[in-house]
């Protein structure tokens, strides 16, 4: 199931988020582990101009991704796509396309006109998901997201 992110899933979520890095060897600095808002997502994600879904499966967190204003854009109607993951147990079963449905619904629905993501070039899965949603590979980087690590920058239209 797909839901809104709830104050008790954080720390689920902030492991699946440092367990998917760590498996693609992008941990540390410049990458979305060491954001100040993995210790508390249900909070940042509170505005209406933001959200964070997670996917649970017989009670466990087993994928989560977001969206919200992209930062050093405000007022340009971006929204950036934020951290979203997959255990690899649930990769290939249509779930990441469910859940980035979710996330570019929601972000049309709260008026962004434009979405952005930064990923690296070790999530060929994830980049092949983002490609068959529209999005399309950018030169240049939008904002200022703190992940220098992302050299793959990604847009669409909404």
């Amino acid at each position: 199931m797909i839901r809104r992110i709830q104050k008790q899933d954080n720390a689920a979520v902030k492991q699946l988020v440092h367990d998917v890095l760590i498996e693609h060897g992008l941990s540390g600095e410049g990458f979305a582990g060491v954001d100040p808002e993995m210790d508390d997502m249900y909070s940042a994600y509170r505005g209406s101009m933001a959200a964070y879904y997670v996917i649970e499966q017989a009670g466990e967190i087993v994928g989560a991704g977001g969206f919200a204003p992209l930062a050093g854009c405000e007022g340009e109607g971006i929204a950036e796509l934020r951290k979203m993951y997959l255990r690899p147990e649930l990769r290939g079963q249509g779930w990441g396309h469910r859940l980035l449905i979710k996330c570019i619904e929601g972000a049309r629905q709260a008026g962004f006109k434009q979405m952005y993501l930064e990923t690296t070039p070790e999530m060929k899965a994830a980049q092949k998901l983002y490609l068959k949603h529209g999005f399309e590979y950018r030169d240049t980087r939008l904002g200022d997201t703190g992940h220098g690590g992302c050299e793959v920058l990604m847009s669409r239209w909404l």
